[in-house]
């Protein structure tokens, strides 16, 4: 596969920002592919191209982090190496995010209903706005969301148990959805702007409303997908009884302890900091 060809995980060690338009080229055509091709599903082709495109790349990383268990012995060197993975996978999250929510703002209205269909009718659904009009109110929406998020961690888990980097699924949806609502936003607020400063500002105001506490969620769903990833691979590679086996299993448990106590730190600014920037 050419794109594939394109991207070698060795090679972009140190430059890791480049995974930003690697992510934002994947999903911008992507998304042009499934426009021209499934005109009547188009919402899902899209997402479906995204993944195929990065599934590669990511498999080659989760490959390279379960090396990496069996090369350091230190567990905190360990986890500072993965933390490296994890901000490549961020970078290619937030190439999705830019490509799907600038595509959002300046696509036609009829395209834009037709390509993001699925992402609108789910935000929708969802609702996502948070009472906070109490702290007793606060701290039902906070139970709401951290369970919500761990049902999210869990299925990227499976999925990344299952099928290696079949996590990358759920997150290129979710980046679906951020770049929709980002884009609404937006979008809805900039007939009501005066100036250059009031665009910048509306800008700046709709991504920090999703940003502040959509980062940090898809940062500990990427640690839960490398970690059962890595053990996926394990399996394949080691004997189960085997001590190497036995210390990727405790790596593991450490990303995926480490991916629950980001979702509740991002679930406390959802609610109580999050609201305040709208």
């Amino acid at each position: 596969m050419v794109l594939e060809l394109l991207v070698n995980p060795k090679k972009i060690q140190g430059k890791r920002w480049e995974m930003f338009f690697v992510g934002f080229v994947y999903s911008a055509f992507a998304l042009f592919l499934s426009l021209f091709t499934f005109r009547g599903y188009t919402s899902l082709a899209m997402i479906t191209f995204t993944v195929i495109a990065s599934v590669p790349f990511v498999h080659r990383i989760i490959e390279l982090e379960e090396k990496k268990d069996l090369q350091i012995k230190k567990e905190t060197s360990l986890l500072r190496e993965h933390s490296k993975a994890i901000r490549t996978f961020i970078y290619l999250f937030l190439g999705f995010v830019a490509a799907f929510g600038i595509l959002y703002m300046i696509l036609p209205s009829a395209i834009i209903q037709r390509v993001f269909s699925a992402q609108i009718e789910t935000i929708i659904a969802v609702n996502p706005s948070i009472p906070v009009g109490s702290f007793f109110s606060g701290v039902n929406a906070l139970s709401v969301i951290f369970l919500n998020n761990l049902k999210i961690l869990f299925l990227c888990i499976v999925f990344s148990f299952f099928y290696g980097a079949g996590a990358i699924f759920i997150l290129t949806w979710n980046a679906s959805l951020m770049a929709t609502a980002i884009g609404a936003f937006i979008k809805a607020n900039l007939l009501n702007a005066g100036g250059a400063i009031g665009y910048l500002e509306i800008t700046t105001f709709g991504l920090l409303q999703f940003m502040v506490h959509g980062i940090p969620e898809i940062s500990a769903f990427f640690i839960g997908g490398l970690a059962s990833g890595i053990i996926s691979f394990a399996i394949v590679k080691h004997d189960l009884r085997g001590k190497n086996f036995r210390r990727i299993l405790f790596d593991a448990a450490d990303l995926v302890m480490i991916a629950v106590i980001i979702l509740f730190c991002a679930a406390i600014v959802e609610v109580y900091i999050s609201p305040f920037i709208a």
